[in-house]
């Protein structure tokens, strides 16, 4: 990931989340843990050749780039964040636009390059509103090497200057922050989600945060509501944000009880621009013997109405994945998905996205493990409100000869109508990039990514993020290794 590679010693004083000493060791790491691994044409849309993004191979010159967010508001029109690494090993925050159809060159995030002094910095997610109206959120290194986080918007197809997210303040060597999520459902109006964590005698402390920006203006992050008492372990983190309207959104992570303890996955609703208080996600622990489990995605279609998908460990310490419906304002009971229970063999299951193109009308991705041993992609369909069997993305039998495949994120416009990408593993041992669609309820063929079979050379292609403008309209970005066994940041689109 773009910070792990970064961070040295990074402590965060948060408003509403200070650090509280505790005895005994910390708990499990409540920064939700995406199932991701090292991931095209489909019918629905025709699939161009993979390309480096545009101007990264002039910034690039120290070889480790990557397309860790994508976000399209219209058909060709979309957006693409993540970093790359100079010559003199500093690592940068970029962001590229596709204009009309026409990608622009990579530019720095303007204002981080005064930013970050400690050489670490990179865009984690952003969401567009609608053409030319942004927001990016990402980390970097001060010049005392702590990690701080930013966010940074652009506003009519101009990115303004980035500063330091309000209220995530690191005040100490030991620590760090990070943006998990963005989501903008209107221009100047969006929120972000994320952790912070510090170390206090040798116990290590999480906690989850959420900010909204209101009308262009960001506000200050707070923990998000009723953790406090629910998280007593300290060891908290929200994973994803989606927000259906201003004001209205829904986060989602995991929590500890008590030091030590295990992970419960929680969710949180804003409404009308005030934060409720968090809860268990209803049904996990009947699903999980009160063991661990983790809320990973959301996706909102309109206020109140959202999926969001995850995993649980069972009894026997397996994993599972698990889906749940909010219904008009109320939680459903999350359920196993549909189906894994034949397929997943190996105990090693999870949701790693949640797209929802209507009310009651959502896909949801990630991996399995069969019964050899294999790690396999999945994709598994909500219509109208009652969740299907899951199958295995059709096509990654035959790509994936290496047992390595996984859906890492998915993108609806409409019921019945996703597209889907993430990684296998080929009979030669190459980590390949894929993508697949759904067609009005029906999943075609996957297929490795146009274009990456030439450029991954170093025998590593993943698929980070999918973004649909329209049926059919789609962008995905990545990475590949080159044959110097470089990274480079790809951009494919589908129209």
């Amino acid at each position: 990931m773009v910070t792990a590679v970064r961070w040295a010693a990074l402590v965060i004083i948060m408003a509403g989340c200070v650090p509280v000493a505790l005895a005994g060791a910390g708990g499990a790491s409540a920064a939700p843990r995406a199932l991701t691994g090292p991931g095209a044409a489909a019918v629905g849309g025709a699939w161009g050749t993979a390309r480096e993004v545009p101007g990264t191979a002039r910034l690039n010159k120290g070889g480790t780039a990557q397309v860790t967010s994508v976000s399209c508001p219209s058909a060709d029109n979309c957006t693409a964040g993540g970093f790359y690494e100079d010559g003199s090993g500093v690592q940068h925050a970029f962001v590229v636009s596709k204009v009309n159809g026409r990608w622009q060159a990579a530019i720095d995030v303007p204002g981080t390059a005064a930013l970050n002094k400690g050489a670490g910095a990179g865009v984690e997610s952003l969401s567009c509103a609608s053409p030319g109206n942004c927001s990016a959120g990402g980390s970097y290194l001060d010049s005392s090497g702590r990690g701080q986080v930013f966010v940074a918007s652009e506003v009519n197809g101009t990115w303004h200057t980035a500063m330091r997210m309000p209220g995530v303040a690191v005040t100490a060597q030991i620590g760090g922050a990070k943006v998990s999520s963005v989501s903008c459902p209107s221009a100047g109006n969006c929120t972000a989600g994320g952790f912070s964590w510090y170390w206090d005698n040798n116990v290590q402390f999480f906690c989850a945060f959420v900010v909204d920006e209101v009308n262009g203006t960001w506000h200050t992050a707070i923990q998000v509501p009723g953790l406090a008492a629910l998280d007593k372990g300290h060891d908290e983190g929200v994973g994803s944000v989606s927000c259906a309207s201003a004001g209205n959104c829904t986060a989602s992570g995991s929590y500890s009880e008590l030091p030590g303890a295990l992970a419960r996955a929680f969710v949180a609703s804003e409404v009308n621009g005030t934060w409720q208080t968090a809860m268990r996600l209803p049904g996990t622990a009947a699903l999980n013997g009160d063991r661990d489990s983790e809320a990973t995605s959301v996706s909102c279609a309109s206020a109140g109405n959202c999926g969001v998908g995850g995993r649980y460990k069972d009894g026997s310490g397996y994993w599972h994945a698990f889906v749940a419906s909010k219904v008009n304002g109320t939680w459903h009971v999350a359920i196993q998905v549909p189906g894994l229970a034949t397929l997943d063999k190996g105990g090693e299951a999870g949701v790693n996205s949640v797209s929802c193109g209507a009310a009651g009308n959502c896909t949801a991705g990630g991996l399995y493990l069969d019964g050899a041993g294999r790690d396999q992609a999945f994709v598994a369909s909500e219509v109208n409100g009652t969740w299907h069997t899951a199958i295995e993305v059709p096509g990654t039998a035959s790509l994936n000869q290496g047992g390595d495949a996984r859906v890492v994120s998915a993108s609806c416009t409409s019921a019945g109508n996703c597209v889907a990408g993430g990684s296998y593993l080929d009979g030669v041992g190459r980590t390949q990039a894929f993508v697949v669609s759904e067609v009005n309820g029906t999943w075609h063929t996957a297929i490795e990514v146009p274009g990456t079979a030439s450029l991954n050379q170093g025998w590593l292609a993943q698929v980070n993020s999918v973004s649909c403008g329209a049926a059919g309209n789609c962008v995905a970005g990545g990475f590949y290794s080159d044959i110097s066994d470089h990274w480079q940041a790809f951009v494919v689109s589908e129209s």
